[in-house]
């Protein structure tokens, strides 16, 4: 029987493979080259995916769709309050509650990645105050992924704006932190929001990172 950290480090294993499948893929020359890091890549594409040859299949778009030197992808997160509770929206995709969040955005800062996906997402508009946290998503019990990624997670001042659903959430709502519904854990984990209701009991904690 095969236990979930044998499972995390499998799926970190893959992720390896194919950050040096892309980025040898980067610098290649040889048709040789090109061929044993398309091969690496394929790999790679099947330990994540499992054995459910459409799943690999996806899998291998995603990677092809990756080009360059290999890196950490970020996901930013905002931890906005009001009145003692936490803001949350919940996704359309899996039926769970995040923080309002994504992917930063080429072109963006960190902070202005962050308060666009909270308008995008919530309808609200906010200001990055302070970043509480740099968490490698690795080193957390979330589902698995295909990439490696940081999570940063930036306190926020809402300023105005209106709640409003998005193409990506169903609805928006603030909790406070005995009343948190089921969360969509691929984004956050429970000791994650335990852990933004605690900075804003301490709002002098210095941001952590691992």
């Amino acid at each position: 029987m095969t236990n979930s950290s044998n499972s995390d480090a499998g799926i970190q294993i893959a992720q390896r493979i194919q950050a040096i499948s892309q980025t040898g893929l980067n610098y290649a020359v040889s048709p040789y080259d090109v061929e044993r890091y398309s091969e690496l890549s394929a790999i790679a594409a099947a330990m994540i995916a499992g054995s459910e040859p459409a799943e690999i299949d996806r899998a291998r778009l995603v990677f092809a769709g990756e080009r360059g030197y290999a890196t950490p992808k970020v996901d930013v997160r905002a931890a906005v309050f009001h009145q003692g509770r936490l803001l949350l929206v919940r996704e359309r995709e899996d039926g769970g509650w995040t923080l309002p969040g994504g992917w930063a955005e080429v072109g963006q800062s960190a902070a202005q990645s962050v308060e666009r996906e909270v308008r995008e997402e919530s309808g609200y508009l906010v200001k990055s105050v302070k970043l509480l946290a740099c968490w490698d998503r690795n080193k957390y019990p979330h589902p698995a992924i295909p990439f490696h990624a940081y999570k940063l997670v930036f306190r926020c001042e809402l300023v105005g704006g209106a709640s409003s659903a998005s193409s990506e959430t169903t609805e928006v709502d603030f909790f406070a932190e005995d009343r948190i519904p089921a969360l969509s854990l691929t984004r956050i984990l429970p000791q994650q929001i335990h852990f933004v209701f605690g900075s804003l009991r301490d709002p002098a904690a210095p941001t952590v990172f691992d």
